[in-house]
């Protein structure tokens, strides 16, 4: 089954962990991480002063310093709306993008999103669609011309697990019943991120888990880095009998 770390998200370097930051810290964790297990990698690329980015140049440097790293290893991007410029106007860096990414990651919230999407696709860049609720679900479902996606992120926020668990089966059950069947990646944030791992892990979903999602490990300690994340969440696959 297949195991995403998600690095740094839009957390700072100020939270009390390890969150790498610059293109050497994505590049040593993406390494760490990649030992422990991790297939694929997604990231938030940042800018001198630690702001995420979408700029070419910030692309540019957090990518290779990550392939050089693992080479090989296939690395996303986050694309939300709230990274400056903002909105639309962000379409003017990904447009300018020298170095480009295997997938980047398209909120279905966000009003753009198709455009995002067709952006990526001439391009020849992959697509993990990111759905949050039954309303993204039905959006999803309901776009004319939809570029098949590598994979659909079911995406949950941060709330108990059985609330996440519950929202998410719906999300699930409107996947089901429209469109073609497109690999899913189960993932929470917070206090849902190792209840979604779990229930991934039982449905045979992809999962993912890192910074960007969860600080502590699943007995509620601090994790010392992404690493150990990514170790504690294969070995909840393990037991359900997905091995590395």
């Amino acid at each position: 089954m297949m195991l995403q770390a998600c690095l740094n998200g839009g957390r700072a370097p100020s939270d009390p962990a390890r969150v790498p930051v610059t293109p050497g810290e994505l590049a040593r964790d993406a390494r760490a991480a990649c030992a422990a297990g991790a297939q694929r990698l997604h990231i938030h690329p940042r800018d001198v002063d630690g702001a995420e980015s979408l700029a070419p140049g910030d692309v540019a440097a957090a990518l290779q310093a990550i392939h050089e790293s693992v080479p090989g290893v296939p690395v996303g991007i986050g694309t939300g709306a709230w990274i400056a410029p903002g909105g639309r106007a962000r379409q003017g860096d990904i447009k300018g993008w020298s170095e480009l990414p295997d997938y980047v990651s398209v909120n279905l919230n966000e009003e753009d999103a198709p455009e995002v999407m067709a952006l990526m696709v001439r391009a020849g860049i992959g697509i993990e669609a990111g759905i949050w609720s039954v309303a993204d679900a039905k959006r999803y479902v309901g776009l004319k011309n939809c570029p098949p996606p590598l994979r659909i992120l079911v995406e949950m926020p941060d709330v108990p697990g059985e609330a996440a668990l519950a929202d998410a089966n719906a999300v699930m059950r409107i996947l089901s019943q429209n469109g073609p069947k497109t690999p899913i990646l189960l993932h929470g944030e917070g206090q849902s991120a190792w209840p979604c791992v779990e229930a991934a892990a039982r449905l045979g979903h992809q999962t993912r888990i890192g910074f960007e999602d969860v600080l502590t490990l699943p007995n509620g300690t601090p994790a010392p880095d992404n690493a150990a994340l990514v170790a504690a969440a294969r070995a909840i696959l393990a037991r359900e009998g997905h091995p590395a």
